[in-house]
């Protein structure tokens, strides 16, 4: 049995991913961990004070996100797990992917035309993880 790293934020979209790697997860007889990854780089740039701790509130989102993802895997009858981390997307993903020593990354197609992230972005990071890592990626 091995494990596949699946990246999810929650919403719509990530649904369909969530369904798609449950689904790759049972063809494979794999196992999922499904990670959250916040960057709160951005509000470097703003002027404003944070009066919260932005980092925490991101990552108990993350936690609530994912355990409701480990819930419908497991409900679907797959073994499931998670992972919060912080910082970079891209070097995140990777970490995560060398450290749990995963046989595929599953990324899931960005929704709306607005969406923050670009299809050509995650093309490039299905290319580096195989390029780098040698581990399957793909794009759901």
């Amino acid at each position: 049995m091995g494990t596949i790293l699946c990246a999810t934020r929650g919403g719509e979209a990530s649904y369909r991913t969530q369904d798609r790697a449950i689904e790759i997860a049972r063809e494979r007889g794999d196992k999922l961990l499904f990670i959250f990854v916040s960057d709160i780089n951005f509000l470097s740039h703003t002027s404003a004070p944070v009066l919260v701790d932005v980092e925490g509130e991101m990552e108990n989102m993350g936690e609530f996100l994912l355990l409701a993802a480990e819930e419908r895997a497991r409900n679907a009858g797959i073994e499931a797990e998670h992972v919060v981390r912080q910082g970079d997307f891209r070097e995140q993903l990777k970490e995560a992917a060398k450290e749990y020593q995963v046989e595929m990354v599953i990324l899931g197609r960005p929704g709306k035309e607005g969406s923050v992230t670009k299809l050509q972005m995650l093309e490039e990071l299905v290319k580096e993880i195989e390029q780098e890592l040698g581990i399957e990626a793909v794009i759901v």
